[in-house]
This record gives structure tokens, C-alpha cells and sequence, in this order.
């Protein structure tokens, strides 16, 4: 039983230490790659690039295999690396898929937000025209009295309510009460 158990330890040793130079070698190539973003990049999509040679040979073989020609005879890669390495780039790019799908709908409804707001404003802007229409009214004739329209008393009610003090000071009392509360007490005054 005890050298079974140290075959099996042998064997996940070395499964192990395998497993470690494939990631030291992936990250190698990752940070290859990464280190490629900085080169410059052609302007036209698909035009050829200058310096071939930065390009890890895991990534040229790839993608050779993707694009059906075949490898170059100087490179001979086991076909569970190549498989690995598309494995992990095809999921990193379908990552990227719905990273940028959910960025996506969130621009969407930012620019519904935006869209909303702007004519927000320009409601507001209107009413502000109109008030200060009715004030160089009201001022150039002071002795006349006039009817008021649903924009003066909108903003009439909300002033009033503004200044007064009792107002005022009720809210920030009822404010201070409820924020006292304890969070069973307010869930219960919420129902």
C-alpha cells in the first residue's frame, strides 16, 4: 500500500512539475504578447506586419492551423499546446464578446439617459423663458394684475414652500427622526 501511494505521489509530482513550465511558458508568451501592443500596429487591418520575428511561435503556429496552411517545417509543437493555446484564446475572445455586448447596452442606455435629460432641459430652459417674460410683464406694469398659468403656479408653490420656515424645519425634523430609527422600525413604517 505504502509504495503505491509513492508511485502516485511520484506520478503527481511530475504531472506537477509539467504543469508548472506550461504555465511559465504561457505566461512567457502572454507577456510577449502583451509587450507586442506596444509595437506599432499598421494602418490598414490585415497589412502586413514588419517584425514577424516577435511574434511567439506558439501564436505563428496557431495561427497557421487556424488558417489551414501548414506549419513551418523549422517548428514542431505537440497538438495539445497548439489546442491549449486556441482553447484559451477563443475563450478569452468570447469574454471580450460579451464584455463588450454588456458595454454595449450600457452605452444604449446612457445615451436613452442623455437623450432624456437633454429634453429635460429644454422643457426647463422654455419655463425659465416664460417666467422671466412674465417678470419684465409684471415689472414694466405694476398696477395690473394677471391670470396665472400652470408654469407660474408650479413655481410658485415650490418657492413658497422653500421659504417657509416651519416647512422647513418640520422635514429636517421628520429627517433626523426617521434616520434615528432602528433598521427593524423602519422596515416596519415602510409597510
Amino acid at each position: 500500500r505504502c509504495a503505491e501511494l509513492q508511485i502516485q505521489l511520484t506520478e503527481a509530482v511530475s504531472t506537477l512539475a509539467g504543469q508548472k513550465e506550461l504555465i511559465a511558458k504561457l505566461e512567457h508568451d502572454l507577456s510577449t504578447i502583451q509587450a507586442l501592443s506596444t509595437v506599432h500596429r499598421p494602418d490598414a487591418e490585415g497589412a502586413a506586419v514588419p517584425s514577424l520575428e516577435k511574434i511567439p511561435e506558439p501564436i505563428k503556429e496557431a495561427t497557421a492551423l487556424f488558417y489551414g496552411h501548414p506549419p513551418s517545417p523549422g517548428t514542431s509543437f505537440p497538438e495539445g499546446q497548439v489546442d491549449s493555446l486556441l482553447s484559451i484564446i477563443s475563450s478569452q475572445r468570447e469574454r471580450f464578446r460579451a464584455r463588450n455586448q454588456e458595454l454595449e447596452g450600457e452605452n444604449r442606455m446612457m445615451q436613452h439617459t442623455v437623450h432624456a435629460l437633454q429634453s429635460e432641459l429644454d422643457n426647463l430652459r422654455a419655463d425659465n423663458i416664460k417666467l422671466y417674460e412674465k417678470i419684465k410683464f409684471l415689472q414694466s406694469y405694476p398696477g395690473r394684475g394677471g391670470s396665472r398659468d400652470d408654469t407660474e403656479q408650479r413655481y410658485s408653490s415650490q418657492y413658497e414652500e422653500r421659504l417657509d420656515p416651519f416647512s422647513s424645519f418640520s422635514r429636517k425634523e421628520r429627517q433626523r427622526k426617521y434616520l434615528s430609527l432602528s433598521p427593524w422600525d423602519k422596515a416596519t413604517l415602510s409597510m
